[in-house]
């Protein structure tokens, strides 16, 4: 009788060909960089962080993109969303995540990081997309290729709900949690320019069980008509216009003399009481 041998534990799924993703960052990058959706989100981290009536004096931010924030933060240290992240322990007060988080194969692996490089009372800020963003498009390109081809294959990547982001701060070992969202909408030409935008931006389709050719042409005019029916410019005729959610986290660091959320039944006074008084 053979001997038996425990049978190994079957690795998780990829989420990302982070070979991929590197090579159309790259190639971004040596075309010129579009920069916008980081402007975006910059401005709305700026925002966030003046409503904090604190000052921080050593942050970090990881991030696909690091030249632009390194321009856009010069006291930074800034560092690659790799799975392992460069951070030294208790390093920094405040660690920003920037808009890399949705190619992460574990979010939370890369929130746990992001939480041990701070400080007590640190701050984690996070901006990411997620919600209904690309969904025309993900729809189009899918309806295209089962009637073209017969056959479907990821290309986009998939992006999370705003509850279940918001529980990854919890997971990720960070207090007083809380997420917020942006719509920003966005007028396109056609698919064609939505598709080479996306390229600039080093955002194409980086996804591990991704199609390894080339898309057939007739498969993109396809979905070029069908996105053209479903996510019309009201605005500008002839044009598509999508959306994109931003989605933005925030934790702190555990301390001591951090507020702490109430024990549940402490409250001094009933709900139905607070908001009668609100209505009056």
């Amino acid at each position: 009788m053979s001997a038996s041998h425990p049978s190994q534990p079957t690795a998780p799924p990829r989420l990302t060909d982070r070979a991929a993703l590197l090579r159309n960052r790259a190639r971004a990058d040596r075309a010129g960089r579009e920069h916008w959706l980081h402007e975006l989100a910059l401005a709305e981290v700026q925002d966030r962080l003046a409503d904090i009536n604190r000052r921080f004096t050593a942050a970090a931010v990881v991030t696909g993109n690091p030249d632009f924030w390194r321009a856009a933060m010069p006291g930074a240290r800034v560092v690659a969303d790799a799975p392992e992240l460069d951070l030294d322990p208790a390093a920094h007060d405040l660690v920003i995540h920037a808009l890399a988080l949705h190619w992460a194969d574990d979010p939370v692996g890369q929130i746990v990081q992001a939480s041990r490089a701070l400080r007590p009372d640190g701050l984690f800020l996070a901006v990411l997309p997620g919600g209904q963003t690309l969904a025309p498009l993900r729809a189009a390109l899918a309806q295209a290729e089962v009637e073209v081809t017969g056959g479907l294959s990821p290309r986009i990547a998939p992006f999370g709900e705003i509850r279940d982001l918001g529980a990854l701060v919890q997971r990720g070992g960070l207090a007083l949690p809380v997420a917020d969202q942006i719509t920003q909408a966005v007028s396109y030409r056609d698919l064609f320019h939505l598709a080479r935008d996306l390229r600039a931006m080093g955002e194409g389709n980086a996804l591990d069980r991704r199609l390894r050719r080339p898309t057939a042409r007739a498969v993109m005019l396809r979905a070029a008509e069908i996105l053209a029916t479903t996510a019309p410019d009201p605005d500008n005729p002839g044009r598509i216009r999508l959306g994109l959610d931003l989605v933005f986290l925030t934790g702190w660091a555990p301390a001591e003399n951090q507020q702490k959320p109430l024990r549940p039944g402490s409250a001094q006074i009933r709900l139905a009481d607070a908001l009668s008084k609100r209505t009056t």
